[in-house]
């Protein structure tokens, strides 16, 4: 692959709004704390969610291959469709599709937020109460009645986000991730998805000596 002449740092393509801020401002507003230098990036939605992102992404992505040096691919493991296999069982496949279309092996990655993006927005982080709109104790109370996994999130997060928005009435919307992901730590973020986000990119991208002066 011939890096020269690419408009284009890193492509990633997700399957909504929610996760195109969510990725757009990690990238573009937090890499000091990703640990990853500044990078030109373009996040672009596939029109058919994540169901499409994991069928058609190696065929989408093809146009881009002559334009970015890296390709990294999110979708949620509810809504793709292949429910029944292991988020690692996708993303598997997909970097599969995407070397057999043209793509470096060492330069793809895909990403399954299991089972969707709002799995992220359930922080210990005092910034998550305060951006829905309730206080911490509302929020307290409500996360005590819901079932939890492992690393004590939700195991149905967008409803839960949902149920604590209506007690704010705070619109669902996009605003939410960007904001989200602008203030909170991300060392409190224990997510295997997210943990393959980060450390993909500052494999890809690390850090200049100057962005640490």
């Amino acid at each position: 692959m011939n890096h020269r002449g690419m408009n284009y740092d890193l492509i990633v393509l997700v399957a909504d709004a929610d996760a195109e801020w969510a990725v757009r401002t990690l990238i573009e507003k937090r890499s000091l704390a990703l640990g990853i230098r500044t990078i030109r990036t373009f996040v672009i939605r596939h029109p058919q969610r994540d169901a499409g992102v994991y069928s058609q992404c190696h065929e989408f992505l093809r146009q881009f291959l002559d334009q970015a040096m890296y390709a990294l691919v999110m979708l949620d493991h509810e809504g793709s469709g292949r429910e029944g296999q292991t988020p690692e069982e996708i993303e598997t496949k997909i970097e599969e599709r995407l070397v057999r279309h043209g793509w470096a092996r060492d330069h793809v990655a895909a990403i399954v937020l299991d089972p969707e993006l709002e799995i992220w927005v359930w922080s210990p982080s005092p910034h998550v109460a305060r951006i829905i709109g309730i206080e911490q104790e509302q929020l307290a109370m409500l996360l005590e009645r819901e079932p939890t996994n492992e690393a004590h999130k939700p195991t149905r997060p967008k409803e839960v986000l949902e149920r604590a928005l209506r007690k704010s009435k705070r619109p669902f919307s996009a605003r939410i991730f960007q904001e989200l992901a602008e203030c909170v730590s991300l060392r409190t973020c224990q997510d295997r998805a997210f943990g393959k986000f980060s450390s993909t990119l500052q494999q890809w991208f690390p850090p200049n000596e100057r962005d640490h002066l």
